[in-house]
């Protein structure tokens, strides 16, 4: 980037924005030059001197120890997670369950909680990883690039997620309802505080079909360590607490991969077609 770039706040912005860089990550901004400066004069004053460190944003400093009482263990989120996702007896406390959940830091990068989309009598329920830059500013799952390849997939199976007939659409959703900073792949540790709000969704939709997009829902879903393409194409089992039997579910390729990969577009065509076909199998 040339220095008149530089200069031009409108052009840095946009660098930053095709670089990825769209999200701040602090609620407050860190002055790191004033904080070098004490760290010069700090190193200056002697051996003695008490180390300067960057000081830590408000909702990253821990809580008092004295605000817990005596021998409660610290909670990691999941077991949060799991009490609020057990006691939602519906999709609407299921949403209100996840606006309530502070146990997973993404929601303070985030725009907007993205909860679901389409039909929930649908026979298909469609699980993606999180949402991506306009899901986040649109509050719905799958409405970029992805998604309108997604939807032109769905259509030519005779699919549609806001088809009139539930026999005709989908329900979406994701493993995670809010979109880690820059679009990079969630954590382990986001993906387990999410997922017993997940694992609840699907026991509320009660859907035939479940199609898993993407490495990071089938391995979530399934418990397993392999990757997509070796998941991929076959059907599976996903035992769901609140079901009396497990769900059938059909691991593919993320659109987003898709765009990314066109050859693997005639994989994930095959794994529609199945898709379809066990939807008139179970009819």
């Amino acid at each position: 980037m040339t220095q008149l770039q530089i200069a031009d706040p409108a052009a840095l912005l946009r660098w930053y924005v095709d670089a990825g860089i769209d999200e701040a990550i602090e609620d407050q901004p860190i002055d790191r030059y004033r904080i070098a400066s004490l760290a010069r004069d700090s190193a200056a004053a002697g051996p003695q001197a008490a180390p300067v460190r960057a000081p830590l944003p408000a909702t990253a400093r821990p809580a008092p120890s004295a605000a817990l009482p005596a021998g409660t263990p610290l909670d990691d989120g999941v077991a949060t997670a799991r009490r609020l996702a057990e006691a939602a007896g519906s999709l609407e406390a299921l949403r209100a369950a996840l606006a309530e959940f502070d146990g997973c830091a993404l929601r303070q990068t985030a725009m907007n909680m993205v909860f679901a989309d389409g039909n929930p009598a649908a026979p298909v329920m469609i699980i993606g990883e999180a949402p991506g830059r306009d899901e986040d500013r649109q509050g719905k799952p799958f409405v970029g690039r992805s998604g309108q390849l997604l939807d032109r997939m769905l259509a030519a199976i005779g699919h549609d997620r806001q088809a009139e007939d539930a026999a005709k659409s989908v329900y979406i959703t994701n493993i995670l309802p809010w979109r880690p900073p820059g679009d990079r792949t969630p954590t382990a540790g986001e993906v387990a505080a999410c997922l017993p709000f997940i694992e609840r969704h699907i026991a509320l939709v009660k859907p035939r079909l479940v199609l898993m997009l993407g490495g990071t829902a089938a391995k979530a879903l399934l418990g397993r360590s392999e990757g997509i393409m070796r998941l991929r194409g076959r059907w599976h089992e996903i035992p769901v607490a609140g079901l009396d039997a497990p769900v059938p579910a059909l691991p593919t390729f993320h659109p987003a991969y898709l765009l990314r990969s066109p050859a693997e577009k005639r994989a994930a065509w095959r794994d529609f077609l199945e898709l379809k076909s066990k939807l008139e199998k179970s009819s």
